[in-house]
């Protein structure tokens, strides 16, 4: 699975990954073993520097399309876009530890783990996840959702923040939920996680019913935000790549009238 910088190079105009025995793409780079996909075994290849360009071919004359990770979404089947995402991570993480982060020496692979080693101070450095909390909050048959300052044009979704050292899940919902916009939740319930990575992240999701307070915005984070129902969603994800898609269409699933 060749990859390198967010894109995943495919076969012009493929809507499948190469399993082939041998990658067509990549021969020769450094590759990552990923596990087994069915029965076959899958490694993330780096393509390194191999070029800017949407379109191109290697030394030895093989094409390649060059995909952006979030646009190959729909184009391959789900197992296999997480698959890409995967291969992208251990690819990132393994490029950005080639030095020792304590003192400096080139790193080498760790015989047994997933794993950089320092041979000189031994500093082992594992690739990096970064656990987030994303939060559906309901009051009776609302839903908060905010515009947050990432998204480009009108876009609205749920809350998220990652998890500080030293704190619970819980205590990072509360926090987050509060320093965005004022309101404090009561009961939390878990929904679901889904690694993200965009980047090194795992998404672990919760509802929560709102409990006191009114919406204040952390402007620096949040452009506008409010309470929504069912018939008058503001532009957001439903159903889709992510898992915030997924929670709001739960919720509108749970409110469609039976049969």
């Amino acid at each position: 699975m060749p990859v390198f910088s967010g894109r995943l190079y495919l076969d012009p105009g493929a809507d499948t990954l190469d399993r082939g025995p041998s990658p067509r793409i990549g021969a020769g780079r450094p590759r990552h073993y990923l596990g087994a996909f069915g029965d076959r075994p899958v490694w993330a290849i780096d393509m390194g520097e191999t070029s800017g360009d949407e379109y191109g071919e290697t030394e030895d004359g093989i094409e390649w399309e060059a995909v952006p990770l979030r646009a190959a979404y729909g184009r391959l089947d789900d197992a296999s876009w997480g698959l890409a995402g995967r291969a992208e991570q251990i690819v990132a993480w393994d490029r950005t530890h080639a030095y020792c982060g304590r003192c400096g020496s080139p790193t080498v692979h760790h015989d047994h783990d997933r794993a950089r080693q320092c041979p000189d101070c031994g500093l082992l450095s594992y690739p990096r996840i970064s656990p987030a909390v994303i939060v559906l909050v309901t009051r009776g048959e609302e839903i908060l959702l905010a515009h947050g300052r990432q998204f480009p044009g009108r876009f609205f979704s749920t809350l998220a923040g990652f998890v500080e050292p030293g704190e619970s899940l819980e205590e990072c919902i509360h926090r987050e939920i509060h320093e965005e916009v004022g309101i404090r939740v009561g009961e939390i319930s878990y929904f679901g996680s889904q690694p993200w990575p965009f980047p090194n992240s795992l998404m672990i999701g919760f509802t929560a019913e709102w409990e006191s307070g009114e919406l204040v915005l952390q402007e620096e984070e949040i452009v506008e935000a409010g309470w929504f129902g069912a018939d008058a969603l503001p532009p957001c994800p439903i159903g889709g790549m992510s898992i915030a898609g997924w929670m709001i269409e739960r919720w509108l699933a749970d409110r469609a009238p039976a049969g």
